[in-house]
Protein backbone atom coordinates (compact mmCIF):
# COMPACT_ATOMS: atom_id res chain seq x y z
CA UNK A 1 0.00 0.00 0.00
CA UNK A 2 1.30 3.39 -0.86
CA UNK A 3 2.24 5.77 1.95
CA UNK A 4 0.08 8.61 0.55
CA UNK A 5 -3.03 6.48 0.43
CA UNK A 6 -2.51 5.36 4.00
CA UNK A 7 -2.28 8.93 5.19
CA UNK A 8 -5.53 9.91 3.45
CA UNK A 9 -7.46 7.08 5.14
CA UNK A 10 -6.19 8.20 8.54
CA UNK A 11 -7.27 11.80 7.93
CA UNK A 12 -10.77 10.80 6.90
CA UNK A 13 -11.19 8.60 9.96
CA UNK A 14 -9.97 11.40 12.24
CA UNK A 15 -12.46 13.86 10.74
CA UNK A 16 -15.34 11.42 11.13
CA UNK A 17 -14.42 10.83 14.76
CA UNK A 18 -14.32 14.58 15.38
CA UNK A 19 -17.79 15.02 13.88
CA UNK A 20 -19.27 12.24 15.95
CA UNK A 21 -17.65 13.59 19.07
CA UNK A 22 -19.07 17.07 18.43
CA UNK A 23 -22.53 15.71 17.75
CA UNK A 24 -22.55 13.89 21.07
CA UNK A 25 -21.16 16.72 23.19
CA UNK A 26 -23.19 19.64 21.57
CA UNK A 27 -26.76 20.62 22.55
CA UNK A 28 -29.53 22.46 20.60
CA UNK A 29 -30.25 26.27 21.54
CA UNK A 30 -33.24 26.82 23.89
CA UNK A 31 -35.96 29.57 23.48
CA UNK A 32 -35.57 32.76 25.76
CA UNK A 33 -37.96 32.90 28.70
CA UNK A 34 -40.44 35.92 28.67
CA UNK A 35 -39.56 38.87 31.02
CA UNK A 36 -41.54 39.02 34.23
CA UNK A 37 -43.96 41.98 34.57
CA UNK A 38 -42.63 44.72 36.85
CA UNK A 39 -44.96 45.81 39.65
CA UNK A 40 -45.65 49.59 39.56
CA UNK A 41 -47.67 52.20 41.41
CA UNK A 42 -49.68 54.60 39.27
CA UNK A 43 -51.66 57.82 39.50
CA UNK A 44 -53.52 60.03 37.03
CA UNK A 45 -52.79 63.47 35.63
CA UNK A 46 -55.29 65.88 37.17
CA UNK A 47 -56.28 69.53 36.78
CA UNK A 48 -55.56 71.58 39.87
CA UNK A 49 -55.56 75.28 40.78
CA UNK A 50 -52.11 76.78 40.85
CA UNK A 51 -50.51 80.20 40.86
CA UNK A 52 -49.77 82.05 37.66
CA UNK A 53 -46.65 84.16 38.18
CA UNK A 54 -44.65 86.75 36.28
CA UNK A 55 -40.95 87.01 36.96
CA UNK A 56 -39.15 90.34 37.12
CA UNK A 57 -35.85 91.78 38.26
CA UNK A 58 -35.10 95.04 39.99
CA UNK A 59 -33.47 96.57 43.03
CA UNK A 60 -34.20 97.94 46.47
CA UNK A 61 -34.09 101.69 46.98
CA UNK A 62 -34.49 103.99 49.94
CA UNK A 63 -38.09 104.95 50.70
CA UNK A 64 -36.98 108.56 51.04
CA UNK A 65 -33.65 110.15 50.13
CA UNK A 66 -32.71 113.79 50.61
CA UNK A 67 -29.51 115.79 50.33
CA UNK A 68 -29.74 118.27 53.20
CA UNK A 69 -28.17 121.71 52.89
CA UNK A 70 -28.06 124.90 54.94
CA UNK A 71 -30.53 127.64 53.99
CA UNK A 72 -28.40 130.53 55.22
CA UNK A 73 -24.69 131.16 54.66
CA UNK A 74 -22.24 130.89 57.52
CA UNK A 75 -19.46 128.91 59.11
CA UNK A 76 -20.37 125.36 60.14
CA UNK A 77 -20.18 125.49 63.92
CA UNK A 78 -21.69 122.11 64.84
CA UNK A 79 -21.91 118.77 63.01
CA UNK A 80 -23.30 116.01 65.22
CA UNK A 81 -23.69 113.12 62.71
CA UNK A 82 -21.43 110.96 60.59
CA UNK A 83 -21.75 108.09 58.11
CA UNK A 84 -24.37 105.62 59.33
CA UNK A 85 -25.75 107.82 62.12
CA UNK A 86 -29.42 107.08 62.86
CA UNK A 87 -31.62 110.13 63.42
CA UNK A 88 -35.25 110.85 64.21
CA UNK A 89 -37.39 113.49 62.59
CA UNK A 90 -36.48 116.91 64.03
CA UNK A 91 -33.07 115.84 65.41
CA UNK A 92 -30.25 118.36 65.04
CA UNK A 93 -27.78 117.47 62.30
CA UNK A 94 -25.65 120.61 61.93
CA UNK A 95 -25.65 124.30 62.90
CA UNK A 96 -24.21 127.42 61.29
CA UNK A 97 -22.70 130.09 63.58
CA UNK A 98 -25.83 132.04 64.69
CA UNK A 99 -24.09 135.21 65.95
CA UNK A 100 -24.83 137.47 62.98
CA UNK A 101 -28.43 136.30 62.79
CA UNK A 102 -29.05 136.98 66.47
CA UNK A 103 -27.95 140.59 65.90
CA UNK A 104 -30.32 140.88 62.95
CA UNK A 105 -33.18 139.72 65.15
CA UNK A 106 -32.39 142.40 67.72
CA UNK A 107 -32.14 145.06 65.02
CA UNK A 108 -35.49 144.05 63.49
CA UNK A 109 -37.14 144.00 66.94
CA UNK A 110 -35.95 147.58 67.62
CA UNK A 111 -37.31 148.80 64.28
CA UNK A 112 -40.62 147.16 65.05
CA UNK A 113 -40.83 148.86 68.44
CA UNK A 114 -40.14 152.21 66.80
CA UNK A 115 -42.96 151.66 64.29
CA UNK A 116 -45.35 150.71 67.08
CA UNK A 117 -44.45 153.81 69.07
CA UNK A 118 -45.29 156.06 66.13
CA UNK A 119 -48.79 154.59 66.14
CA UNK A 120 -49.17 154.83 69.89
CA UNK A 121 -49.08 151.04 70.45
CA UNK A 122 -47.41 149.27 73.42
CA UNK A 123 -43.87 148.21 72.62
CA UNK A 124 -44.12 144.72 74.15
CA UNK A 125 -47.42 143.66 72.53
CA UNK A 126 -47.82 141.43 69.51
CA UNK A 127 -51.18 142.89 68.46
CA UNK A 128 -50.60 145.24 65.52
CA UNK A 129 -54.24 146.24 64.98
CA UNK A 130 -54.68 150.00 65.17
CA UNK A 131 -57.64 152.38 64.74
CA UNK A 132 -56.45 155.29 62.65
CA UNK A 133 -58.98 157.73 64.16
CA UNK A 134 -57.44 157.16 67.59
CA UNK A 135 -53.86 157.93 66.67
CA UNK A 136 -52.46 161.17 68.02
CA UNK A 137 -51.68 162.55 64.56
CA UNK A 138 -55.23 162.04 63.31
CA UNK A 139 -56.82 163.24 66.56
CA UNK A 140 -54.83 166.50 66.34
CA UNK A 141 -55.83 167.08 62.72
CA UNK A 142 -59.42 166.19 63.58
CA UNK A 143 -59.48 168.80 66.37
CA UNK A 144 -58.15 171.51 64.04
CA UNK A 145 -60.74 170.57 61.43
CA UNK A 146 -63.58 170.73 63.95
CA UNK A 147 -62.46 174.21 65.10
CA UNK A 148 -62.20 175.45 61.49
CA UNK A 149 -65.66 174.04 60.75
CA UNK A 150 -67.26 175.79 63.73
CA UNK A 151 -65.50 179.08 62.94
CA UNK A 152 -66.63 178.99 59.33
CA UNK A 153 -70.23 178.22 60.30
CA UNK A 154 -70.25 181.06 62.81
CA UNK A 155 -68.89 183.60 60.31
CA UNK A 156 -71.32 182.44 57.64
CA UNK A 157 -74.22 183.17 60.00
CA UNK A 158 -72.81 186.61 60.81
CA UNK A 159 -72.24 187.35 57.11
CA UNK A 160 -75.89 186.64 56.40
CA UNK A 161 -76.95 189.38 58.86
CA UNK A 162 -74.34 191.79 57.46
CA UNK A 163 -72.37 191.93 60.68
CA UNK A 164 -69.27 190.08 59.39
CA UNK A 165 -67.45 191.42 56.32
CA UNK A 166 -66.93 189.20 53.26
CA UNK A 167 -63.15 189.17 53.75
CA UNK A 168 -63.49 187.49 57.13
CA UNK A 169 -65.74 184.84 55.58
CA UNK A 170 -63.13 184.19 52.90
CA UNK A 171 -60.46 183.74 55.58
CA UNK A 172 -62.67 181.26 57.48
CA UNK A 173 -63.34 179.29 54.30
CA UNK A 174 -59.64 179.08 53.53
CA UNK A 175 -58.84 177.94 57.07
CA UNK A 176 -61.49 175.24 56.77
CA UNK A 177 -60.04 173.95 53.50
CA UNK A 178 -56.57 173.83 55.04
CA UNK A 179 -57.89 171.89 58.04
CA UNK A 180 -59.62 169.36 55.79
CA UNK A 181 -56.42 168.78 53.84
CA UNK A 182 -54.41 168.42 57.06
CA UNK A 183 -56.88 165.85 58.34
CA UNK A 184 -56.63 163.84 55.14
CA UNK A 185 -52.83 164.11 55.26
CA UNK A 186 -52.89 162.83 58.86
CA UNK A 187 -54.95 159.83 57.79
CA UNK A 188 -52.53 159.11 54.94
CA UNK A 189 -49.55 159.43 57.28
CA UNK A 190 -51.18 157.06 59.75
CA UNK A 191 -51.81 154.55 56.99
CA UNK A 192 -48.17 154.86 55.96
CA UNK A 193 -47.07 154.23 59.55
CA UNK A 194 -49.39 151.24 59.72
CA UNK A 195 -47.83 149.81 56.55
CA UNK A 196 -44.39 150.46 57.99
CA UNK A 197 -45.42 148.55 61.10
CA UNK A 198 -46.41 145.55 58.96
CA UNK A 199 -43.10 145.77 57.14
CA UNK A 200 -41.13 145.84 60.40
CA UNK A 201 -43.13 142.87 61.67
CA UNK A 202 -42.26 140.92 58.51
CA UNK A 203 -38.59 141.88 58.86
CA UNK A 204 -38.58 140.57 62.41
CA UNK A 205 -40.24 137.31 61.35
CA UNK A 206 -37.71 136.93 58.54
CA UNK A 207 -34.79 137.56 60.90
CA UNK A 208 -36.16 135.01 63.35
CA UNK A 209 -36.65 132.51 60.51
CA UNK A 210 -33.06 132.99 59.37
CA UNK A 211 -31.88 132.48 62.92
CA UNK A 212 -33.89 129.24 63.06
CA UNK A 213 -32.46 128.17 59.70
CA UNK A 214 -28.96 128.20 61.14
CA UNK A 215 -29.94 124.79 62.60
CA UNK A 216 -30.20 121.93 60.10
CA UNK A 217 -32.64 119.25 61.30
CA UNK A 218 -33.73 115.85 59.98
CA UNK A 219 -36.95 116.02 57.91
CA UNK A 220 -37.74 112.32 58.54
CA UNK A 221 -36.53 109.26 60.42
CA UNK A 222 -33.51 107.77 58.69
CA UNK A 223 -29.78 107.27 58.57
CA UNK A 224 -26.88 109.28 57.15
CA UNK A 225 -25.74 107.81 53.84
CA UNK A 226 -22.92 110.28 53.26
CA UNK A 227 -21.32 113.27 54.97
CA UNK A 228 -20.50 116.03 52.48
CA UNK A 229 -19.16 118.88 54.64
CA UNK A 230 -16.61 119.34 57.39
CA UNK A 231 -16.72 121.16 60.69
CA UNK A 232 -15.54 124.79 60.40
CA UNK A 233 -16.18 125.11 56.65
CA UNK A 234 -17.92 128.24 55.41
CA UNK A 235 -21.15 127.14 53.77
CA UNK A 236 -22.97 129.12 51.11
CA UNK A 237 -26.74 128.94 51.03
CA UNK A 238 -27.75 125.60 49.48
CA UNK A 239 -24.39 123.86 50.04
CA UNK A 240 -24.97 120.11 50.75
CA UNK A 241 -24.03 118.90 54.21
CA UNK A 242 -25.30 115.29 54.45
CA UNK A 243 -27.40 112.80 52.48
CA UNK A 244 -30.17 111.24 54.55
CA UNK A 245 -32.06 108.06 53.59
CA UNK A 246 -35.07 106.28 55.03
CA UNK A 247 -34.70 102.49 54.76
CA UNK A 248 -37.74 101.16 56.61
CA UNK A 249 -39.68 100.32 54.58
CA UNK A 250 -37.54 99.96 51.50
CA UNK A 251 -38.88 100.82 48.07
CA UNK A 252 -38.80 97.82 45.73
CA UNK A 253 -38.60 98.90 42.08
CA UNK A 254 -39.13 96.18 39.44
CA UNK A 255 -39.13 96.16 35.64
CA UNK A 256 -41.83 93.98 34.06
CA UNK A 257 -41.58 93.04 30.38
CA UNK A 258 -44.18 94.59 28.10
CA UNK A 259 -45.67 91.19 27.19
CA UNK A 260 -46.45 90.52 30.88
CA UNK A 261 -47.51 94.04 31.82
CA UNK A 262 -51.22 93.55 31.04
CA UNK A 263 -51.61 91.00 33.84
CA UNK A 264 -50.00 93.15 36.55
CA UNK A 265 -52.38 94.99 38.91
CA UNK A 266 -52.20 97.03 42.11
CA UNK A 267 -52.42 94.93 45.27
CA UNK A 268 -51.10 91.72 43.72
CA UNK A 269 -48.88 89.63 45.98
CA UNK A 270 -45.22 89.17 45.15
CA UNK A 271 -42.26 87.20 46.46
CA UNK A 272 -38.66 88.28 46.17
CA UNK A 273 -35.21 86.94 46.76
CA UNK A 274 -32.20 89.11 47.52
CA UNK A 275 -28.59 88.18 46.86
CA UNK A 276 -27.01 86.93 50.06
CA UNK A 277 -30.33 86.10 51.77
CA UNK A 278 -31.97 82.69 51.72
CA UNK A 279 -35.33 83.83 53.06
CA UNK A 280 -38.23 84.46 50.71
CA UNK A 281 -39.66 87.96 51.34
CA UNK A 282 -43.33 88.74 50.71
CA UNK A 283 -44.93 92.01 49.65
CA UNK A 284 -47.68 93.61 47.58
CA UNK A 285 -47.64 95.92 44.58
CA UNK A 286 -48.19 99.46 45.85
CA UNK A 287 -47.54 101.61 42.77
CA UNK A 288 -47.61 101.19 38.98
CA UNK A 289 -46.17 103.46 36.33
CA UNK A 290 -48.92 104.88 34.07
CA UNK A 291 -46.84 104.19 30.94
CA UNK A 292 -44.34 101.71 29.53
CA UNK A 293 -40.83 103.04 28.98
CA UNK A 294 -40.21 103.69 25.29
CA UNK A 295 -36.49 102.96 25.65
CA UNK A 296 -36.60 99.65 27.54
CA UNK A 297 -40.20 98.55 26.81
CA UNK A 298 -40.60 97.84 30.51
CA UNK A 299 -43.31 98.69 33.04
CA UNK A 300 -42.05 100.08 36.36
CA UNK A 301 -43.65 98.42 39.40
CA UNK A 302 -43.05 99.43 43.02
CA UNK A 303 -43.76 97.84 46.40
CA UNK A 304 -42.96 98.73 50.01
CA UNK A 305 -40.86 96.08 51.75
CA UNK A 306 -40.52 96.08 55.57
CA UNK A 307 -36.90 96.14 56.67
CA UNK A 308 -35.57 95.04 60.03
CA UNK A 309 -32.04 96.03 59.10
CA UNK A 310 -31.16 92.90 57.14
CA UNK A 311 -31.80 94.53 53.74
CA UNK A 312 -29.94 97.45 52.19
CA UNK A 313 -30.80 99.95 49.53
CA UNK A 314 -29.21 99.13 46.18
CA UNK A 315 -29.42 95.33 46.46
CA UNK A 316 -30.36 93.33 43.35
CA UNK A 317 -33.70 91.52 43.51
CA UNK A 318 -35.42 88.69 41.66
CA UNK A 319 -39.18 88.69 42.19
CA UNK A 320 -42.27 86.66 41.32
CA UNK A 321 -45.56 88.55 40.90
CA UNK A 322 -48.64 86.39 41.49
CA UNK A 323 -50.96 87.49 38.68
CA UNK A 324 -53.53 84.68 39.27
CA UNK A 325 -53.82 82.69 42.49
CA UNK A 326 -56.10 79.94 41.11
CA UNK A 327 -55.17 79.34 37.50
CA UNK A 328 -56.05 75.70 36.53
CA UNK A 329 -53.27 73.53 35.16
CA UNK A 330 -52.55 69.86 34.47
CA UNK A 331 -50.29 68.39 37.15
CA UNK A 332 -48.69 65.10 38.16
CA UNK A 333 -46.72 64.22 41.29
CA UNK A 334 -43.06 65.18 41.12
CA UNK A 335 -42.18 61.49 41.61
CA UNK A 336 -43.61 60.72 38.15
CA UNK A 337 -41.06 62.90 36.30
CA UNK A 338 -37.85 61.37 34.93
CA UNK A 339 -35.11 63.64 33.59
CA UNK A 340 -32.49 62.27 31.22
CA UNK A 341 -30.16 64.02 28.76
CA UNK A 342 -31.95 67.32 29.10
CA UNK A 343 -35.39 65.80 28.46
CA UNK A 344 -38.20 65.27 30.91
CA UNK A 345 -40.41 62.19 30.57
CA UNK A 346 -43.26 60.34 32.21
CA UNK A 347 -44.08 56.64 31.85
CA UNK A 348 -47.64 55.66 31.00
CA UNK A 349 -49.21 52.20 30.54
CA UNK A 350 -50.58 50.90 27.23
CA UNK A 351 -51.78 47.28 26.80
CA UNK A 352 -49.99 46.20 29.97
CA UNK A 353 -46.64 47.63 28.86
CA UNK A 354 -44.71 50.75 29.75
CA UNK A 355 -44.79 53.66 27.31
CA UNK A 356 -42.43 56.64 27.73
CA UNK A 357 -43.72 60.08 26.81
CA UNK A 358 -41.67 63.27 26.54
CA UNK A 359 -43.37 66.17 28.32
CA UNK A 360 -42.88 69.89 28.78
CA UNK A 361 -43.11 71.02 32.40
CA UNK A 362 -44.08 74.38 33.80
CA UNK A 363 -44.91 75.54 37.31
CA UNK A 364 -43.82 73.49 40.30
CA UNK A 365 -45.13 73.08 43.82
CA UNK A 366 -43.90 71.22 46.83
CA UNK A 367 -44.85 67.76 45.50
CA UNK A 368 -46.31 68.40 42.06
CA UNK A 369 -45.21 69.53 38.61
CA UNK A 370 -47.32 71.18 35.91
CA UNK A 371 -47.43 69.41 32.55
CA UNK A 372 -47.71 71.93 29.73
CA UNK A 373 -47.57 69.49 26.79
CA UNK A 374 -47.35 65.72 26.38
CA UNK A 375 -50.24 64.52 28.58
CA UNK A 376 -54.00 64.82 28.81
CA UNK A 377 -56.17 64.99 31.93
CA UNK A 378 -56.93 61.53 33.32
CA UNK A 379 -53.96 59.72 31.74
CA UNK A 380 -52.26 57.17 33.98
CA UNK A 381 -48.60 57.71 34.88
CA UNK A 382 -46.19 55.56 36.83
CA UNK A 383 -44.79 56.82 40.12
CA UNK A 384 -41.03 56.42 40.63
CA UNK A 385 -40.51 54.70 37.25
CA UNK A 386 -36.73 54.52 37.67
CA UNK A 387 -35.19 52.77 34.62
CA UNK A 388 -38.52 51.53 33.24
CA UNK A 389 -38.42 51.60 29.44
CA UNK A 390 -40.97 51.46 26.65
CA UNK A 391 -42.23 47.93 25.99
CA UNK A 392 -41.47 46.47 29.40
CA UNK A 393 -44.49 44.58 30.82
CA UNK A 394 -45.88 46.05 34.02
CA UNK A 395 -48.44 45.04 36.58
CA UNK A 396 -50.08 47.04 39.33
CA UNK A 397 -48.44 46.36 42.64
CA UNK A 398 -50.45 45.47 45.70
CA UNK A 399 -52.22 48.53 47.11
CA UNK A 400 -51.79 50.42 43.84
CA UNK A 401 -55.46 51.36 43.67
CA UNK A 402 -55.24 52.89 47.15
CA UNK A 403 -52.19 54.97 46.22
CA UNK A 404 -53.86 56.02 43.01
CA UNK A 405 -56.87 57.36 44.87
CA UNK A 406 -54.61 59.25 47.28
CA UNK A 407 -52.67 60.84 44.43
CA UNK A 408 -55.89 61.79 42.69
CA UNK A 409 -57.32 63.48 45.78
CA UNK A 410 -54.07 65.32 46.36
CA UNK A 411 -54.05 66.82 42.88
CA UNK A 412 -57.74 67.54 42.49
CA UNK A 413 -58.80 71.20 42.55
Amino acid sequence: MKPGFHCGIVAVMFAAAFVVSCSKSGSAPQAAEPAKPRPVTVTTAQLRPMERITTATGSLAAQEQATLSVKVPGRLQTLVVDLGSVVKKGDLIARVDPGDYELRVRQAAASLSQARALLGLPLDNTNDVVELEKTSLVRQAKAVLNEATRNRDRIQNLAKTGISPASELDTAESAYVVAVNRYEAALEESRTRQATLEQRRAELDLAQKQLSDTSLRAPFDGAVQSRLAGLGEYQQSGTPVVTLVRTDPLRLRLEVAERDAAAVRLGQALRLRVEGHTNLIAGKIARLSPAISEQSRMLIVEADIPNDGALRAGQFVRAEIVTNERDPGLAVPAAAIVAFAGLEKVVTIADGKALEKTVTTGRRGGDWVEIVTGLKPGETVVLNPGNLRTGQPVVLSEGASLQTSKATSATAP
